[in-house]
């Protein structure tokens, strides 16, 4: 893709992206930053020139490369990895990340965060005592210290013990089985 056009193989030209929303910018790991950069200098290629591509201007065959990735992949043993496989790993790693959904979706180009999340819901931690403890942890963090409930104020109180109390048992038995 150059600037704002992708490829149409059928009319060998760039087209206009076919919404507003098909043109988007996503994150690229650093190393791979620093590997694409590497390989578009030793290329000698320009600022708008393709990364890749039979010429600085013209891509490469979609099935082409395919072909060679899957035959150079198997050479070494790798399965291979077709352009669906490699947008769900994208996926997959934004959110084991932990990359806001709202982020995600945008970078999949997806019309609202419910696709996203129809899709790859499954991936996203569903522990309800996970969400306790960051919350807790968020709360810590606000109020510089930590967050004590109104169970162990009232413990603490009772045993007058004041702000140093341990929280009480049932307390600590409610967040086990939260």
């Amino acid at each position: 893709m150059v600037g704002d056009e992708n490829y149409d193989p059928k009319e060998r030209t760039f087209v206009d992206v076919k919404t507003s929303a098909s043109h988007r910018k996503v994150p690229i790991a650093a190393a791979l930053s620093d590997y694409l950069v590497a390989h578009k200098l030793a290329g000698g290629r320009g600022n708008r020139d393709l990364v890749f591509g039979r010429t600085p201007d013209l891509p490469f065959i979609g099935a082409n490369v395919y072909s060679r990735a899957c035959t150079a992949w198997k050479r070494v043993g790798l399965t291979p990895l077709g352009f669906h496989e490699a947008r769900h790993t994208f996926a997959s790693l934004m959110i084991a990340a932990d990359v806001n959904v709202k982020a995600i979706s945008t970078y999949m180009g997806h019309a609202s965060v419910k696709i996203t999340l129809d899709r790859y819901g499954h991936l996203f931690p569903n522990s309800e005592a996970e969400a306790a403890e960051r919350l807790d942890a968020y709360l810590a963090r606000a109020s510089c210290g930590p967050v004590r409930t109104r169970f162990e104020r009232m413990s603490a109180d009772e045993s007058g013990t004041g702000a140093d109390a341990e929280p009480a048992a049932d307390v600590v038995a409610m967040r086990e089985t939260a």
